[in-house]
């Protein structure tokens, strides 16, 4: 199956949990490294295990000079391309960059197991949004007014990936 076929069949399901490239992510987020020192960033949409996010912020945490590094996500946690929804917890993970010149090793790390789906519209996601000052993330496309919306509400600075299409949304413009 080539590539737009799967975004095709994927619009047609509304599974849209894409993962980000890891170089696209470095590619773009190089305009903005000194927008993150002594900061928390937010990565709500990305379960540490997976992201590309997750893993551009915890390697680069020192340079980059941040305060906290917290990820949450839905509670899938199958690794493969579109969301499945069929994992029974959500987690989160509270990272401060104590592991030196590599990624943190997430069998040492304290994976916080969310009461509920981890939903970026649950009472524990806006918990973490609170703490938040830069959200990072790619959300869901079929969500992404209400997603950006949530960024509006809480006057967080957010750098979001999504298709170049919202910029047409009237909510957005």
């Amino acid at each position: 199956m080539n590539k737009n076929s799967d975004l095709q069949t994927a619009k047609k399901n509304k599974k849209d949990d894409f993962y980000t490239q890891l170089v696209d992510i470095e590619n773009e987020l190089k305009h903005y490294t000194n927008h993150f020192k002594d900061k928390v960033v937010y990565c709500n949409c990305d379960d540490p295990r997976v992201s590309n996010f997750f893993h551009y912020f915890a390697y680069n945490f020192k340079r980059l000079g941040l305060k906290k590094l917290i990820t949450t996500c839905y509670k899938n946690q199958n690794i493969d391309m579109f969301s499945q929804q069929k994992a029974e917890k959500a987690i989160a993970l509270e990272f401060y960059g104590d592991q030196i010149q590599n990624l943190p090793d997430l069998d040492k790390t304290k994976i916080i197991e969310l009461k509920g789906d981890g939903d970026f519209r649950s009472k524990e996601s806006i918990d973490y949004l609170k703490e938040a000052e830069i959200v990072v993330t790619n959300p869901p496309f079929s969500l992404f007014r209400e997603y950006v919306a949530q960024l509006m509400k809480y006057k967080k600075k957010f750098l979001i990936l999504g298709n170049k299409n919202a910029l047409n949304y009237k909510e957005l413009f």
